[in-house]
């Protein structure tokens, strides 16, 4: 083990430090000792509303770590900015969990999604969530429900609403699988860009962490999310735009699955390439572009 605790900049929520503690076993796992370091963000103060922007849940990690407050920051890599500044980069993806979103719903109903009665009160911040739901049960109440995995649960068993979508990732990382009624199809609701996996960033200039870092990355975890990534950027979407995509590896080939929609579920397409590997971040950009030429001029063109 290292002589010095290598400090991990990461938000106090339940899930942010169960990720964290990945990370801790996966470098203690080749050597080095790591603590936690809990920064407050933008998205943890202001949980009760959506008002927050593009990286309110990384920026003051990152800042912490720009000011050397911490040596890395961890993050779920659906909340990183697909423009991270030039001074930081993701030294490491941890293998990637379900990229699935779930559906969580009271007892009594469901469990599936095509189970649900007409006008069932269904929970999410998420406008993709929102769009993509909205577009295959255009009968549901999709409606705003913030906060932690474990502030939404409660209101769910408190009658808030009648069910929630919630990443399954987050949920198995949380000993809480048993809650999902059904882990939803990625083709009639793709996730994030990055949904299910672990980013764990490091100042660009500071060598020795970024060796230690890169020995706990998953080359097949970074492959399908840089591609994913590639796909949001190229797209010209945020982490919260109204944009899905789901990359998989199959040996030297991979394929793109991604969608726009609009917030309401009124406009969506879906579209997918094949090629090899070597090709990822050129077929990230002709799914892009394909998709655009579909929405260019359409009525209910995706905002973003």
């Amino acid at each position: 083990m290292r002589s010095i605790d290598l400090r991990i900049g990461t938000r106090g929520s339940a899930l942010a430090q169960a990720q964290a503690v990945l990370v801790i076993r996966a470098l203690a796992l080749v050597g080095v000792r790591a603590t936690t370091v809990i920064v407050e963000t933008a998205g943890d103060v202001r949980a009760a509303d959506t008002a927050w922007g593009e990286g309110a849940f990384v920026m003051a990690i990152e800042e912490a770590l720009l000011a050397g407050s911490v040596d890395i920051a961890v993050h779920s890599a659906k909340d990183v900015p697909t423009d991270v500044d030039p001074r930081l980069l993701i030294a490491a993806f941890l293998t990637r969990a379900d990229a699935r979103d779930a559906l969580v719903v009271r007892a009594g109903l469901g469990p599936l999604l095509d189970d649900l009665p007409s006008g069932a009160r269904i929970g999410t911040d998420s406008p993709r969530r929102t769009g993509f739901l909205l577009a295959h049960r255009p009968d549901l109440d999709v409606r705003p429900l913030h906060g932690n995995v474990d502030t939404r649960l409660r209101r769910l068993d408190d009658g808030a609403a009648d069910g929630l979508i919630l990443a399954c990732a987050g949920l198995d990382r949380l000993g809480l699988a048993d809650r999902i009624g059904e882990r939803l199809d990625p083709r009639t609701v793709p996730p994030a860009a990055g949904q299910g996996a672990v980013a764990v960033q490091v100042r660009s200039d500071d060598d020795e962490t970024i060796a230690l870092v890169r020995t706990i990355d998953d080359a097949d975890t970074r492959l399908v999310v840089e591609t994913e990534r590639a796909f949001l950027a190229a797209s010209g979407g945020g982490c919260r735009a109204p944009i899905g995509a789901h990359a998989e590896v199959i040996g030297t080939n991979l394929g793109l699955f991604g969608g726009y929609v609009a917030p309401d579920g009124s406009d969506v397409q879906f579209g997918q390439v094949h090629g090899r590997v070597r090709d990822a971040t050129a077929l990230a950009s002709e799914l892009a572009s394909s998709l655009r030429s579909i929405t260019t001029g359409r009525r209910a063109a995706v905002p973003w």
